[in-house]
């Protein structure tokens, strides 16, 4: 085990060195490769993306399914442990449903070791990043763990979900990715100059628009698995150089658009993709709801946020400890996504095995 990190240390310390190089100029075939597919200026679609989503033709009567790999990168720590119960009760309901492409799951657990829910979930450990190589900063183990577990694992599925420990699904998830392209919600708007010049360092005007790098992070994408093995460690070796260089640090998150744009592979902007309470206040026809902000209201139904509120859901008040079952459901007046949330964690918690365990 000792030889295996000092060898995935040079390895990654090497990559990072030579990211540029890596990635915008050697002829290297995994790093560099065009993905098969069509490109942005050849697509079929035209309509727009983030509005309406093109019409899936191959879905008629023919009774095929695209379907999809679900899979979230965790830590062992209780914070995330948690989380990955509570969204893989809700991926199993959710999969037996009609019109879903859900096929199987997999936690890609980067703590390097097994824990006492490998029969639960499935898992797949994958090695963490060596000492330092995180720089403090545990979510940069996500892309290193995505590029072992498809090296290495047996996907039967030819798409890949991202999806992370903090993500219920409230409606089961048709495939859509469309035409070679991948599908993701709209998080980022690239329109500060300092934001596109900052990318420019890894996305040079040979490569095409600035424009070609799509708003998003990398979860939830939906991406067909071919095209993220090549990605993926793209990903790695951008996501470390961005995080440790100061003026690229704040824009460490547009890394997996980055090296999706640097392969070629465009996304469709999905806005219905997922909800994020309490800023989102209906659940409408979303397929995900991700709460990663805290949810603080007074007994009123009013929103007060930026102070803990007399009624509050806050993933953090739970980093060290699970929540216990049956949390008091919000007062009147609070919008049904945060209601919607609580109610499902409340299922979830009332029906896995050993909580808080």
């Amino acid at each position: 085990m000792g030889c295996g990190n000092v060898f995935f240390t040079l390895l990654i310390t090497f990559s990072v060195a030579l990211i540029t190089y890596n990635i915008i100029i050697s002829s290297n075939a995994p790093l560099k490769q065009e993905l098969p597919g069509p490109s942005r200026s050849s697509s079929s679609i035209i309509v727009d993306p983030i509005i309406k989503m093109p019409v899936d033709k191959s879905r008629g009567g023919s009774g095929s399914k695209r379907l999809f790999h679900t899979a979230v990168t965790a830590s062992d720590s209780v914070y995330n442990t948690w989380q990955c119960r509570v969204m893989y009760y809700w991926f199993k309901k959710m999969k037996e449903t009609p019109n879903s492409d859900m096929g199987g799951f997999t936690r890609i657990l980067h703590s390097g070791k097994a824990d006492k829910h490998m029969n639960e979930i499935p898992t797949f450990v994958a090695q963490p990043l060596p000492s330092g190589m995180d720089q403090g900063y545990i979510v940069l183990n996500r892309p290193w763990a995505f590029v072992q577990w498809l090296q290495q694992a047996d996907i039967k599925e030819d798409y890949i979900l991202m999806s992370e420990p903090d993500h219920i699904i409230v409606k089961p998830i048709p495939n859509l990715s469309r035409d070679g392209l991948g599908a993701a919600f709209p998080f980022f708007i690239l329109s500060l100059r300092s934001t596109r010049s900052v990318l420019r360092k890894y996305f040079p005007e040979e490569k095409g628009p600035i424009t070609d790098i799509d708003p998003i992070g990398n979860s939830p994408v939906i991406v067909g698995k071919e095209s993220l093995k090549k990605i993926a460690p793209t990903w790695m070796n951008v996501s470390l150089a961005m995080k440790k260089d100061p003026e690229t640090d704040k824009a460490f998150w547009y890394a997996y658009a980055v090296s999706s744009a640097l392969h070629g592979v465009g996304n469709i902007l999905y806005k219905d993709f997922m909800i994020q309470p309490p800023w989102d206040t209906e659940v409408g026809k979303k397929f995900i709801i991700h709460y990663t902000y805290g949810c603080d209201y007074n007994m009123k139904g009013e929103l007060t946020y930026g102070k803990i509120g007399e009624w509050r859901f806050d993933k953090r008040s739970y980093d060290s400890v699970a929540p216990p079952r049956n949390l008091p459901l919000p007062p009147p007046g609070v919008p049904e996504s945060v209601v919607t949330l609580v109610k499902m964690v409340n299922e979830a918690t009332a029906n896995i095995p050993n909580w808080g365990s």
